[in-house]
């Protein structure tokens, strides 16, 4: 994997980049989908493509389960597997520590849980981790971490970071043992403490990783907390590998943490939102069973030239919504995805250019209605 830092904002810190891969080009700022066990829920690799989709996320905690990692190897990888000819990134299983903790138990070692599954023992070594991602054959591979939960305790904090680090020490020297195109990120954690992330940063890079993400945010804290970690994190960051803001992007999100420098984004929002109907328009977030638009015969957004909005209104979403329709779940999360590849496009154009401010201004006057 290769980074190359293409130009800088003179408006603000925001970036263009790009991320060079066996599987393609991946340009900076980016939205990943996130297709945990191998799928994009209820979209297909032609319909990632067609959105203009340049990198998905897959998550190794739920493919080690189920169909197992094995299983994907014998495939000739994931990207065989699900037949998506595009870059890859892995994520650890380090945000499952977190959201499944009734379920595992933590120590030096590892993690040792229970499958949500079917209750079964396991044990995610930082080595388990990294043999996972390797039969995976993803592109970018995670660092095996412990997502610190907010709130917590500043002893707890330092504890987990320091844990992290452990893990991540034993991932790189894993990671090192064969030789392939895979490309392995660092995890910067330490909560709501600076100097914990700064010395979480500074131990990541003395380790050396191929980019850096930032985890631990958008666990629940207030929204200025992630603000100030990272207003403060990211002028320490180095400016050669890529910046990776894990579980961010709603659309205000983008511009927001964009133009302090962030590279690349993942969430699950888009696509959950979508199937509980809630969609992202240029004219803000709507509710699409609502009442108002049974008989709303315009396009879902006028400004969007996806397959939805093209070819259906308003009031036969709100219907095949309200009736239980499987075909609302798929059109509503085609829309979302669209909406957030172009979203980005539409920001790093906005960078190039040198407009920035005003495009973002613009964006929110629309979507928040203000």
């Amino acid at each position: 994997m290769q980074f190359k830092l293409l130009a800088k904002s003179g408006e603000n810190r925001a970036r263009l980049g790009e991320i060079k891969t066996s599987h393609g080009i991946i340009h900076t700022p980016v939205f990943m989908p996130v297709g945990t066990q191998g799928a994009v829920k209820t979209l297909s690799p032609d319909d990632l493509r067609d959105a203009g989709a340049e990198i998905i996320l897959a998550n190794a905690y739920y493919l080690f389960l189920r169909p197992g990692d094995e299983v994907v190897k014998n495939a000739g990888g994931l990207h065989k597997f699900m037949n998506w000819d595009r870059p890859i990134l892995t994520d650890s299983g380090g945000y499952q520590v977190f959201s499944l903790a009734d379920l595992r138990k933590i120590s030096e070692n590892g993690v040792e849980f229970s499958s949500h599954i079917d209750g079964a023992k396991h044990l995610f070594t930082p080595e388990k981790v990294i043999d996972i991602q390797r039969n995976l054959k993803s592109d970018i591979a995670m660092c095996f971490d412990e997502c610190t939960p907010y709130p917590c305790e500043r002893d707890y904090a330092e504890r987990s970071m320091r844990l992290s680090l452990k893990w991540a020490k034993r991932c790189k020297e894993e990671f090192l043992k064969e030789e392939s195109e895979q490309a392995l990120f660092g995890i910067v954690q330490g909560g709501m403490h600076k100097d914990l992330r700064h010395e979480s940063l500074e131990k990541n890079i003395e380790i050396g990783f191929d980019g850096y993400a930032i985890g631990g945010l958008s666990v629940g804290e207030p929204r200025d907390c992630a603000e100030e970690i990272l207003d403060y994190l990211l002028p320490l960051m180095s400016e050669d590998k890529p910046r990776y803001l894990m579980g961010v992007g709603a659309p205000e999100e983008l511009w927001d943490y964009i133009e302090k420098g962030i590279d690349m984004f993942d969430c699950v929002m888009p696509t959950r939102n979508a199937r509980n109907g809630q969609l992202f328009t240029s004219g803000g977030k709507i509710i699409i069973k609502n009442a108002s638009f049974k008989n709303d015969y315009s396009p879902l957004d006028e400004e969007c030239s996806c397959y939805t909005c093209s070819n259906f209104t308003r009031a036969y979403l709100s219907h095949l919504f309200r009736s239980g329709e499987l075909l609302a779940l798929r059109l509503n999360t085609l829309h979302n995805i669209n909406f957030m590849i172009k979203l980005t496009s539409r920001i790093r154009a906005a960078i190039k250019s040198g407009t920035y401010s005003r495009d973002k201004k613009e964006f929110l006057r629309k979507y928040r209605k203000e």
